[in-house]
């Protein structure tokens, strides 16, 4: 159970990271922050690329860093973007965090200035594909 103290550290870390994303051509800038099963925080932001399509979303970036310090679980996440509507993870980064995270995962999704929405990774990404359909 993911409490408020680690909620708002989470929507922090995401909003730190926000702050770094490389989104000259879009202006679009994203944070995110993973919480791990070892209590640890990841956090990554968008990085674009005049190619478009080799550009890398915040939440890909959160889970490079997870896996890269050995973590294989994601316990919560929270992702920050300023739009008019609440900023959910695209549809590819769904089934990424979906790799490393079970349906009731908790996804805060925040701006600037406060958390606007609570999902479930089930609620985003409903009847998904994983890792234990290949087991």
């Amino acid at each position: 159970m993911v409490d408020d103290t680690l909620m708002h550290a989470l929507v922090q870390a995401a909003r730190a990271a926000r702050e770094r994303a490389y989104a000259p051509y879009s202006k679009f800038a994203v944070g995110a922050a993973l919480l791990d099963e070892h209590g640890r925080l990841h956090a990554g932001c968008n990085v674009e690329n005049a190619a478009y399509p080799q550009s890398q979303c915040a939440e890909a970036s959160a889970i490079a860093h997870l896996v890269l310090t050995g973590a294989r679980r994601i316990v919560a996440a929270a992702v920050v973007g300023v739009a008019p509507q609440p900023v959910t993870p695209c549809g590819g980064c769904r089934q990424r965090l979906r790799e490393f995270a079970a349906d009731d995962m908790p996804i805060w999704v925040a701006d600037l200035a406060e958390v606007r929405a609570r999902h479930t990774l089930g609620q985003l990404l409903p009847a998904s594909f994983g890792p234990e359909h290949l087991s």
